[in-house]
């Protein structure tokens, strides 16, 4: 059974930096899609940052690149989202998603396994 379990979020100053982890079990990272996504008030899930561990494809949102980075520890089936020069358009609530197959996969709708969640804060 898959299991993913975020940790990390917070409030933090805008231009902080937080890290995000993502601990899963069930799967193996090669096997999967695996990635961070985030939900504001109001608004749509969204991709942030999704990555394939089997060729190391990687995929940023546009409102992310260069200031977030995802990584990912396969020994310990962790999964990582170091953020920077966070803004307070960065808060949302994020998660941490895996879908099982070889393609890199972006769209909320279509994703099996999520976390519960981990609440980032940035203030202004």
């Amino acid at each position: 059974e898959v299991h993913l379990v975020e940790s990390g979020g917070g409030l933090v100053q805008a231009g902080g930096s937080l890290r995000l982890s993502c601990v899963a079990s069930g799967f193996k990272f090669d096997d999967y899609s695996i990635g961070w996504f985030r939900q504001a008030p109001g608004k749509a899930r969204e991709a942030v940052s999704c990555f394939l561990s089997h060729d190391g494809t990687t995929y940023y949102a546009e409102s992310v690149k260069g200031r977030f980075t995802i990584s990912a520890d396969n020994a310990k089936n962790t999964l990582y989202l170091q953020m920077d020069s966070l803004t307070p358009e960065d808060t949302a609530v994020y998660y941490c998603a895996a879908e099982p197959g070889l393609a890199l996969t972006t769209a909320p709708e279509v994703v099996d396994y999520w976390g519960k969640g981990t609440q980032v804060t940035v203030s202004s």
